[in-house]
């Protein structure tokens, strides 16, 4: 496959996202790895929010979170979800579609033991999602959980990753007069072969 730039070059998406993102890393003032995390209710309508992407892995974009919180209720009533990564720096984004489903083993535990403790104490202090009285009344639940779990707290059961495995996953780079390329990568389902296609702008 060829395009006029050569940021495409490839046949693997995956060896391509991980490319532009450590571009990205070199050039974005902060989290390059935001995602804008798309789902829908139950009744379909749709929602969004930003979070951080930890891991492109061979065959799926892995991030975690409170599974209890609106965005893990609608990832697990639905098993699917979408996102968009968009780099102002590099004028370059991904499209990503696919299934989803929990990462709750020992990746999960690796990540959350790599994390500072006060987020990991966060992690179990925070009802995410839910009503909050006061700012005063999460901290007071901070002090509660630190004196309950300690210096070194085990992951909650209620906390851990998501991984979407991809159906689509859409490249666009930034063209003169809206002239932009755009690639996208399609397979039945995970596992399955890519067709690619280039899109008109």
């Amino acid at each position: 496959m060829t395009d006029r730039t050569g940021i495409f070059a490839g046949d693997d998406p995956f060896e391509i996202a991980r490319r532009w993102l450590a571009e990205a890393e070199a050039s974005e003032i902060n989290d390059p790895n935001a995602i804008a995390l798309s789902t829908v209710d139950e009744t379909g309508l749709p929602n969004a929010r930003m979070v951080l992407l930890k891991e492109i892995e061979d065959d799926a974009f892995v991030f975690y979170t409170n599974y209890e919180s609106a965005k893990g209720r609608e990832l697990d009533q639905a098993g699917k979800a979408a996102f968009v990564m968009h780099w102002k720096s590099l004028r370059r984004q991904i499209r990503v579609r696919g299934t989803v489903s929990h990462e709750n083993g020992p990746k999960a535990d690796a990540y959350y033991k790599s994390r500072s403790l006060k987020s990991r104490l966060g992690a179990w202090a925070s009802k995410q999602s839910r009503p909050l009285n006061s700012r005063a009344a999460l901290m007071a639940e901070v002090a509660k959980v630190t004196a309950q779990h300690g210096p070194n707290p085990a992951r909650p059961s209620f906390w851990g990753g998501y991984r979407i495995d991809p159906v689509e996953i859409e490249f666009w780079a930034d063209g003169a007069f809206r002239l932009h390329d755009r690639f996208v990568w399609r397979r039945e389902s995970a596992g399955k072969n890519w067709a690619v296609t280039r899109l008109n702008p």
